[in-house]
């Protein structure tokens, strides 16, 4: 599907625990699934995410409500389910980029869910990204960009609101951050920091400067998109 970008400048998002009838349907097939899984990533964890559940787009404004849910219920719903409605994984991105404009994805590490995939440092949000009962999405960027690259928030500069993009089971929230430093001393920081953690989530850093650099088969259609858009001048570089 054609992958369009719209800048959001307001995110309204809260927390309803409510009933999910595909997990009900499917969950004979979830727990089997997840047992195939388990047994292929063993550092899986069965953790609680937030999903959306209903959304609504209004010029600049994102109104959604989340729904808790088992991460093996949203696995098997992003790899092996229809899409239901509104249902969608509703994550926040950092797009993190060098002071020359080149972009840096993270390469997932073996252990992950989706290992060798090349995309932004972020992830799907949980609790721990909610705030008086709103979900913070830039918070969870940052939040995410820290503990992926192990760059603080004081690293980079982050331009107001979000780029959003959506297909059928995703709703992206790309937020760009800045960095001041070039791509290739950029990227060394990063490998830096991971070659100090216990068990780090990237295990590489690609730098995207132009269309040579994109690789269609390990990125995500939408993150392949953006790279696209962004090389044509998204976002006016």
């Amino acid at each position: 599907m054609p992958y369009r970008f719209r800048h959001i400048r307001h995110v309204e998002a809260t927390i309803a625990a409510r009933p999910w009838p595909y997990a009900e349907a499917q969950a004979a097939a979830i727990r089997a699934a997840w047992a195939e899984a388990k047994a292929a990533t063993p550092a899986l964890f069965d953790g609680e995410v937030l999903l959306i559940a209903e959304r609504t787009i209004t010029d600049d404004r994102f109104q959604a409500v989340y729904r808790p849910v088992r991460y093996s219920q949203f696995l098997h719903y992003m790899r092996h389910g229809a899409a239901d409605g509104d249902t969608r994984n509703g994550f926040a991105l950092a797009g993190l980029t060098s002071a020359e404009g080149a972009l840096m994805m993270g390469v997932m590490g073996g252990h992950t869910a989706n290992a060798g995939k090349i995309y932004f440092p972020g992830g799907t949000p949980d609790m721990s990204d909610v705030v008086d009962g709103r979900l913070d999405l830039e918070g969870s960027a940052r939040r995410e960009l820290e503990e992926e690259t192990g760059l603080s928030p004081q690293e980079v500069s982050a331009e107001p609101g979000f780029w959003l993009t959506e297909d059928d089971k995703r709703t992206a929230f790309i937020k760009v951050m800045r960095s001041l430093l070039p791509a290739e001393a950029l990227r060394a920081r990063i490998l830096d920091a991971l070659a100090r953690q216990d068990e780090p989530e990237l295990a590489d850093i690609h730098i995207v400067r132009g269309p040579a650099d994109l690789l269609p088969g390990r990125m995500p259609a939408f993150q392949l998109a953006y790279a696209e858009w962004w090389l044509a001048g998204g976002a006016a570089r």
